[in-house]
């Protein structure tokens, strides 16, 4: 199990550092044809959803966690390909799409933020808000789609430098938690060796 998540950590922080790559690119040259745009977002969504599809098909654990992370995986996969695809028809609703993955990423956070709360982590309650804002960007630019152009790509891309660096976040509280939770089971059963001998 430990290297399930190991290996799903590295998954997430990778498509993450994307994300926030992407996001500064965005932040400091605004002015970008935003047709490199189209592309640059589908590529970060193929490359995302492909990371997410690959680390379902390794873990095969079949838990709910996973199996919700391989429907995201799918649905940036398909998104990212039709961006690439025909850049030119998705001009007008780009932060409507981008506003709906931001969103798909708060409502994962905020799974997350629940397995934390159940796992009995303390600052459990960090990451659902996390997970919240994050939901809340997302549904910004789905419902307040901006007119300038500019303002769409700066705004762009500081959501997704929030969204990755807020996943980095929660993704390393959950893989920190499951080995304090490893280590406490570990302890019980040489503890209950002990007293059987």
């Amino acid at each position: 199990m430990e290297k399930i998540l190991k290996k799903f950590k590295t998954n997430v922080v990778v498509s993450s550092l994307l994300c926030v790559a992407l996001g500064l690119v965005l932040v400091l040259w605004p002015g970008l044809s935003i047709q490199i745009v189209c592309t640059a977002v589908g590529a970060v969504l193929i490359v995302s959803g492909v990371i997410r599809i690959a680390s379902y098909f390794t873990a095969r654990d079949g838990s709910i966690f996973f199996q919700v992370n391989l429907i995201f995986g799918i649905i940036f996969a398909v998104v990212g390909v039709w961006i690439v695809i025909k850049p030119d028809k998705v001009l007008a609703i780009i932060p409507i799409i981008v506003g709906i993955v931001i969103a798909l990423h708060g409502l994962h956070n905020l799974q997350q933020a629940i397995e934390l709360c159940k796992d009995k982590y303390d600052k459990w309650w960090i990451a659902l808000i996390l997970g919240i804002l994050t939901v809340g960007f997302g549904v910004l630019l789905i419902c307040r789609p901006f007119a300038a152009i500019d303002t769409v790509v700066m705004l762009i891309g500081i959501f997704l430098i929030y969204d990755g660096l807020s996943n980095i976040w929660i993704v390393s509280r959950v893989y920190k938690n499951a080995k304090i939770l490893k280590q406490e089971m570990e302890a019980v059963e040489v503890e209950s060796r002990e007293i059987e001998e």
